[in-house]
């Protein structure tokens, strides 16, 4: 059984933009699980495709239940191979990425010294093209496939694996849009941490000032209560 995702987004930068950020977008505030990125392969075909295997590095935080059963030196990161096909003519750049560590572990199963071989396996394919609708605007064709074979469990690993994956789509073109905005000279929109800063600033600013004039109103009250009080004595 292998969960599928197919999702379309829209950057509203040119495709040429878009294909320059694409090779600078690490680091962005939204990244930070990914450590590294190194170039393993580059070549121009002989009709001028530009063809690219990059090898990332990021964390890999694993549910709790999950946790228990991989290795602890193995847990928290993974490794993603990356090969992506630029055909500037046409302007297209096809991307295909999966994990290579994860793909298949040995485990020992706590009930007994049984060895079992576990697969799983998250692939991504991702198409930049022009928008039909605007020219200046580039659309992502995205699709993902994720499989495991881990016994008893495969369900939860590919529901885990699926919300994981939608979770970075969101970062992703959240730090795409960050690097077009420095690449364009345009202030860069606030991160979540800063917008969440900020939000949480003026709850503080607002509580503060309904608190000074409850304070306020009260003061009046009683004041105005004790002068009825003198008044009618």
């Amino acid at each position: 059984m292998v969960k599928y995702f197919l999702g379309q987004s829209v950057l509203r930068s040119s495709w040429d933009q878009v294909f320059a950020a694409f090779w600078q977008r690490y680091p962005n505030p939204y990244s930070k699980h990914v450590l590294t990125e190194d170039i393993v392969h580059r070549e121009v075909t002989p009709d001028q495709k530009l063809l690219s295997r990059r090898l990332l590095t990021k964390t890999n935080r694993m549910p709790r239940w999950a946790e228990r059963l991989f290795p602890a030196n193995v847990a928290h990161s993974v490794y993603i191979l990356e090969d992506s096909i630029v055909d500037p003519q046409n302007q297209t750049m096809t991307t295909f990425t999966w994990n290579i560590n994860h793909a298949r572990l040995m485990l020992v199963i706590l009930s007994g010294p049984v060895l079992r071989l576990i697969q799983t396996v998250v692939e991504e394919r991702c198409v930049y093209c022009v928008n039909s609708d605007n020219s200046g605007w580039t659309e992502i064709r995205r699709e993902a496939w994720v499989s495991s074979s881990l016994f008893g469990v495969s369900r939860a690993v590919q529901e885990f694996g699926l919300a994981r994956f939608k979770s970075n789509v969101t970062k992703t073109m959240k730090g795409f849009e960050y690097i077009l905005a420095k690449l364009q000279g345009e202030a860069p929109s606030k991160t979540l941490v800063e917008t969440a800063k900020e939000a949480k600033e003026k709850a503080k600013e607002t509580a503060l000032a309904a608190t000074e004039k409850a304070k306020d109103l009260a003061s009046k009250a009683a004041t105005k209560k004790q002068q009825q009080q003198q008044h009618f004595v």
